[in-house]
C-alpha cells in the first residue's frame, strides 16, 4: 500500500551557493525527493520504535522538515558544507540541488534527535523529539514495509545494534553516495559530537559485500513509502471503546453527585481516578490466548504460537494479581530484568502462555507484544514475597523461542517447552562422548528438574537441553540450549574450521562430534555471560595452527555471544593439545560491544604467548580465512605469508600484531 505523498510539483531551479532559499523551493525539493528523504529518515530512526511507529515517524520527520509558509527567506540558507556534500552527490545521485541539501540536513537533525535525551530526561521515556504529536496519524491499522529475506533481516538487526549517527553515516554513503569526508561534514552540521567515529563504525557494516548491502538498503524492507497493512488489536479496541463509554458514564454520574454533595465527591475522589474502571491491558478477561494447534499451521514460529497451558489458566484472581503486580509492583515483590528490558506496564493485553503450580509456587508467564516474556511467581504457602522477572525475546524463532525457565529451586530448574518440541534429552557439555539422557516432560509442557550450571567454585559439569523440533513444521533437527540465568535459555551453535578454497561456513547446530569436543573445552567460559541477556552463543573455529618444534596442532576459537538487545561479546580462545578432552581453553582476548565474529565482522586476528615442551617461549598468532600475511613488530619482529605465525620471543615480550587481507586492507589483533 503506497503511502500518500504530497501533490507533485515541479522542482525549482538550483539556488546559487550564497543565495537564500525560498519556502517554495524547499517544498519543491521535498516533493521531488520525498521517497528518498523518507527512506533516509526510516534507516536513521531508532529500530526500537517498532516498524509501525518508525514508518509514521519517518513520514512525520520529513513533513516536519518543511519550514513554515511565513519563514523569511534569509532564515533558509544552506551551510557551505552541505553545498559541498550536495555537489559531491550530483554525479552519483542526479541533480542534487541546494534546496534538497538543506531539506536533507533538517531531516537528518530531526531523525537523530530521537536518540538524544537531556541529562535530566527519565531513562525509560523516549527522547523529547519522539513525544511531539505529528502527522500522519493512523487509527485502526498497523503499517510496516514489505518483508525482505534473511539478508535484509540480518542487516536490520545489525543496524539496530549501533547508534543513530552510525546508521546515518551508513545510509548517507550507500543511499546518498556521499564520500566519507562529505558524511563527516554533514553529521557535524547535524550536531553530532563524533562524526569521524560514526563514519569509522559505519565502514564496518555490510562488509565484505558493501555493494550487496547497498542493494539491501534500497529494497522494500527499508521503504516506508510502500507498506503493508494489518488491523490493530481488534479485541483491545473493543475494550477501549467499552472503557471510554464507561468512563463517560462515570463522568456524568460524578457531575451529578458534584451538584448534589461536594463531600461525597471528595470521598469518591480519594479512591483514585481509576476506581471501578478496569484498564483493558490489565483485565484478565482481555488476555490473548493462542489456540492449541495454531503452531502447526502458521509461518510464524515464535512465542505468539504458544498455546496457553497450566492448570490455573482459568484462575482470574491469580491472573489479576499477576497483572496488577506488573502494572505497579507493591512492596515485597522482587523485580528482576535482563539488560535492555523495560519493566513498564503492558500497553495492550499481553498473551497468556502459562498459569499453574510449579515447585510450591503459582507461576504465570506472559508474552508482551512480541518483545518481552514476563514471569510472575507467588508462594503457595509460608513466607516470602512474590517475584516478577522480565526478559527480552523479540525476533525469537524455532530455537530461541523453544523454552522458558518456569521455576528455579536451588541447583535445579524446570522449563516450559514450546509446543513444537517433539523430543527432549539432557546432556553434559563436559562429557562430550556421553549420549544424552531422556528428560520427562509433563502434559502441560513443563520438564522434570534439570541441573543448572554451577555459578561458582569448580566447573565440573555443564548441563544443557538437547531438543528436537517436530516434523509438523518441517524443522526436524536437534539443537542445544543452556541456562545462563535468564528466562530464555541461550542457543548454542558451532562453525567448523574453514575448508581449503571453500566459501565461508555458516553456524550450525552444536550436536555433532566436532562441535561437542569444542564446547567441552570452552563451556566453562559461559560463566562470564550469566545474567547478561544472551540470545545465542556460537563457537567459531577460525584457524588451525601447526605448533613449533614438531608438536601437534592447536585450534583458535572465537566464542561470540549475541544478546537480545543487539550488542555482542567475543572471547577468543586458544586450544592447545591436552590430555583431557575437557581441559579448559585459554582466553586470549575479550571484547564487548563488537561485530567481530559475526556476519558483519568476518575478519579476525589474535595472538598469545606459548611455551613449548622444551621450555622455549613463542608468540603465536592466527587469522581468519581472508588473512594472507601476519607481521609482528615491537620487541620481536617477524612476518609470514599465510594465516598463522610463530616466532621466538621472551615470555613477557611486548608485540604488536597486524595482518593483511587478501582483498586489501589491514587488521589489528583483538585484545
Amino acid at each position: 500500500m503506497p503511502i500518500h505523498q504530497p501533490q507533485q510539483r515541479s522542482a525549482a531551479p538550483a539556488t546559487g551557493a550564497g543565495e537564500p532559499l525560498g519556502v517554495q523551493q524547499a517544498e519543491a525539493a521535498l516533493v521531488e525527493h520525498y521517497p528518498r528523504l523518507v527512506r533516509l529518515a526510516y534507516v536513521v530512526l531508532p529500530p526500537s520504535l517498532g516498524r509501525h511507529r518508525r514508518v509514521l515517524a519517518a513520514h512525520g520527520t520529513v513533513q516536519r522538515a518543511l519550514p513554515g509558509a511565513r519563514t523569511a527567506p534569509d532564515r533558509i540558507r544552506v551551510p557551505a558544507q552541505s553545498r559541498r556534500s550536495s555537489e559531491a552527490t550530483e554525479e552519483a545521485q542526479g541533480p542534487a540541488n541546494a534546496p534538497y541539501a538543506w531539506m536533507r540536513l533538517r531531516v537528518l537533525r530531526t531523525a537523530l534527535a530521537h536518540e538524544r535525551r537531556p541529562r535530566w530526561w527519565p531513562g525509560r521515556l523516549p527522547a523529547p523529539a519522539a513525544l511531539r504529536p505529528t502527522l500522519p496519524v493512523v487509527w485502526g491499522l498497523r503499517l510496516f514495509p514489505r518483508a525482505g529475506g534473511v539478508d535484509e533481516l540480518a542487516l536490520d538487526r545489525a543496524l539496530s545494534t549501533v547508534p543513530g549517527a552510525v546508521r546515518a553515516a551508513f545510509a548517507l554513503q550507500l543511499l546518498e553516495g556521499l564520500s566519507e569526508s562529505g558524511v563527516r561534514a554533514l553529521l557535524a552540521e547535524a550536531g553530532e559530537a563524533d562524526p569521524a567515529g560514526a563514519v569509522r563504525r559505519a565502514a564496518r557494516l555490510g562488509r565484505p559485500d558493501r555493494a550487496g548491502a547497498q542493494v539491501l538498503l534500497q529494497s522494500g524492507e527499508f521503504d516506508p513509502c510502500t507498506v503493508q497493512t494489518r488491523p490493530s488489536d481488534l479485541l483491545r479496541r473493543r475494550h477501549r471503546a467499552r472503557a471510554v463509554a464507561l468512563a463517560a458514564a462515570l463522568c456524568v454520574v460524578a457531575g451529578t453527585l458534584a451538584v448534589a454533595a461536594e463531600r461525597g465527591v471528595r470521598g469518591v475522589a480519594d479512591e483514585g481516578p481509576a476506581a471501578g474502571v478496569t484498564v483493558p491491558a490489565l483485565d484478565p478477561a482481555a488476555l490473548l490466548r493462542t489456540a492449541a494447534e495454531q503452531w502447526a499451521d502458521t509461518s510464524r514460529i515464535d512465542f505468539t504460537a504458544w498455546p496457553v497451558r497450566g492448570d490455573r489458566r482459568g484462575d482470574g484472581e491469580l491472573l489479576g494479581r499477576a497483572l496488577r503486580a506488573w502494572s505497579g509492583p507493591p512492596a515485597g515483590v522482587r523485580v528482576s530484568t535482563t539488560p535492555g528490558t523495560a519493566d513498564v506496564p503492558p500497553a495492550q493485553p499481553p498473551r497468556l502462555l502459562f498459569a499453574g503450580e510449579v515447585d510450591g509456587a503459582a507461576v504465570v508467564l506472559f508474552h508482551d507484544g512480541g518483545v518481552r516474556v514476563v514471569r510472575y511467581a507467588e508462594p503457595l504457602s509460608g513466607g516470602g514475597g512474590a517475584a516478577l522477572d522480565f526478559a527480552r525475546t523479540d525476533d525469537a524463532d524455532v530455537t530461541t523461542g523453544a523454552a522458558v525457565v518456569v521455576s528455579r529451586t536451588g541447583e535445579k530448574a524446570r522449563f516450559l517447552l514450546a509446543p513444537w518440541i517433539s523430543e527432549t534429552t539432557t546432556r553434559d557439555l563436559l562429557a562430550p562422548n556421553t549420549p544424552g539422557r531422556p528428560l520427562e516432560v509433563g502434559p502441560d509442557g513443563v520438564t522434570a528438574p534439570v541441573g543448572r550450571p554451577a555459578e561458582g567454585g569448580a566447573c565440573g559439569s555443564w548441563p544443557v537441553l538437547q531438543l528436537r523440533s517436530s516434523e509438523r513444521i518441517v524443522e526436524n533437527h536437534a539443537f542445544l540450549v543452556t541456562d545462563l540465568g535468564d528466562l530464555a535459555p541461550a542457543h548454542l551453535t558451532y562453525t567448523p574450521k574453514p575448508g581449503r578454497g571453500a566459501p565461508a561456513r555458516q553456524p550450525r547446530e552444536a550436536t555433532g562430534t566436532e562441535a561437542l569436543l569444542a564446547w567441552a573445552r570452552t563451556a566453562c567460559s559461559l560463566r562470564a555471560l550469566s545474567g547478561s541477556g544472551v540470545r545465542a552463543v556460537n563457537n567459531w573455529a577460525f584457524a588451525e595452527q601447526r605448533l613449533p618444534e614438531g608438536e601437534a596442532s592447536a585450534e583458535w576459537l572465537c566464542t561470540r555471544a549475541d544478546t537480545w538487545r543487539g550488542p555482542g561479546r567475543v572471547l577468543v580462545q586458544f586450544l592447545q593439545p591436552a590430555d583431557s578432552p575437557t581441559a579448559p581453553a585459554a582466553v586470549v582476548a575479550d571484547r564487548n560491544d563488537t561485530a567481530l565474529c559475526s556476519r558483519f565482522g568476518q575478519h579476525i586476528l589474535a595472538g598469545t604467548h606459548w611455551k613449548s615442551a622444551s621450555g622455549r617461549w613463542y608468540v603465536l598468532a592466527a587469522g581468519s580465512r581472508a588473512v594472507d600475511r601476519i607481521e609482528a613488530t615491537g620487541q620481536v619482529r617477524g612476518a609470514v605469508g599465510g594465516p598463522t605465525l610463530a616466532v621466538r620471543a621472551p615470555r613477557d615480550a611486548s608485540v604488536q600484531l597486524t595482518a593483511r587481507l587478501r582483498e586489501g586492507g589491514t587488521l589489528a589483533a583483538v585484545r
